[in-house]
């Protein structure tokens, strides 16, 4: 065992006050979960209506800023629908970051579109607005149909920015060039949900964002997903496509086009009242987390990933950049070994075999990044 290692599993163990195994990202259920749950099934309504997917819709809404919310069955069903809802159309590119999780690149494909990957910044490990401003001038043209990429004639329909374990990344000045560009910006918000750039909360600075509530997220109800929106028009269709299109009527089954099956079940929503209610205390647990680990490896030579200037992040994964490769793997299993939870950050999805063929810029620092970056153990410590 490497001693440095050691030292590592020694003070996850002291931060958690345990010599059982320590998982990466653990739920915490410590406020009504229980009491909400019960009082959804004694309502019978535990499918895709009731009160609760009401009321989780309109806490998102306004937690986030935003004027209007709508639950989904999971983030990837919310990210698709948001992409659907900003015109991409079968044929189309969208614009993202190869360092991101699959259900970026699923999304899009949902659509019948084909992702195009960009570099990210090293120190926000998110769509670097240097490389899509580059990316966009050197590649594009403006037509009537919108913005052209000249190599493969297709239209760019989106640009997708992902706030990676939810460090907010520079996405004003990626907003400001999808405007110059006339591309539609959706957020992937999926997993920063508490976290804002210069005073506003993720997912607020474009056209429609994406959460997610997985179970291993910042708050979760089990599976689930949230879009958020200022435009009413772009939220009703959402709610409308989301609920398999089902014009209402007291009894009659009436469907005006081609819908989804995507709405939260109602017992679901429960769930993230519950955590609602707890978010504040989740996310003030992690921060003191993430401040007793910058310090412990403020004067190590693994560095660890703090919230970029102008953010406040909700350190939903803590992370770590290692010195190289090697150094990573040896990491990773020593750690794993001795019950401390880490995992290696993304395969690259330009390098996974349906999205190889995607045309991408050099990639260098995502490249970089790949071959460095781990999470460690980043649960609440909430009771």
């Amino acid at each position: 065992m490497n001693k440095k290692h050691q030292d590592i599993i020694d003070f996850v163990r002291g931060l958690y006050q345990t010599t059982e195994f320590i998982p990466l990202h653990e739920p915490k259920f410590v406020g009504n979960e229980k009491a909400y749950v019960v009082d959804c099934i004694d309502s019978t309504f535990v499918s895709s209506v009731g009160k609760y997917v009401d009321r989780f819709e309109l806490e998102m809404a306004k937690y986030t800023g935003a004027k209007y919310a709508v639950a989904t069955v999971n983030g990837t069903a919310a990210l698709h629908i948001t992409l659907k809802l900003a015109g991409v159309n079968r044929g189309d590119e969208v614009i993202t970051q190869s360092l991101s999780f699959v259900a970026t690149c699923n999304a899009i494909s949902y659509c019948g579109a084909e992702p195009v990957f960009i570099d990210v910044d090293r120190d926000t490990l998110g769509l670097s607005p240097q490389s899509l401003s580059e990316f966009l001038s050197a590649n594009t043209t403006r037509t009537a149909e919108g913005c052209i990429n000249k190599t493969t004639g297709r239209r760019i329909a989106a640009v997708v920015p992902m706030h990676t374990f939810g460090h907010p990344c520079r996405i004003d000045k990626i907003a400001g060039i999808c405007e110059e560009f006339g591309i539609p910006l959706v957020e992937d918000a999926a997993e920063s949900l508490g976290s804002y750039y210069q005073g506003k909360h993720t997912g607020t600075f474009g056209k429609l964002a994406a959460f997610s509530f997985n179970g291993n997220k910042t708050i979760t109800t089990g599976g689930g997903g949230m879009i958020i929106t200022d435009d009413e028009v772009l939220a009703k269709r959402a709610k409308h496509i989301t609920t398999t299109a089902k014009k209402p009527h007291p009894y009659e089954f009436i469907h005006d086009e081609i819908g989804y099956n995507y709405r939260l079940p109602n017992i679901n929503a429960a769930l993230g009242c519950a955590q609602m209610e707890c978010l504040p205390r989740i996310l003030e647990s992690k921060r003191v987390i993430a401040s007793a680990y910058a310090d412990f490896f403020a004067t190590s030579n693994i560095t660890f990933v703090k919230e970029p200037a102008q953010a406040s992040a909700n350190y939903w994964l803590n992370a770590l950049v290692l010195e190289d490769k090697q150094a990573r793997d040896v990491f990773l299993k020593e750690l794993n070994e001795a019950g401390v939870m880490s995992r290696p950050i993304w395969r690259l999805m330009n390098e996974l075999p349906m999205f190889e063929s995607c045309q991408s810029d050099a990639l260098v620092n995502a490249k970089w990044l790949e071959d460095r970056v781990v999470n460690i153990p980043s649960s609440a410590r909430v009771k």
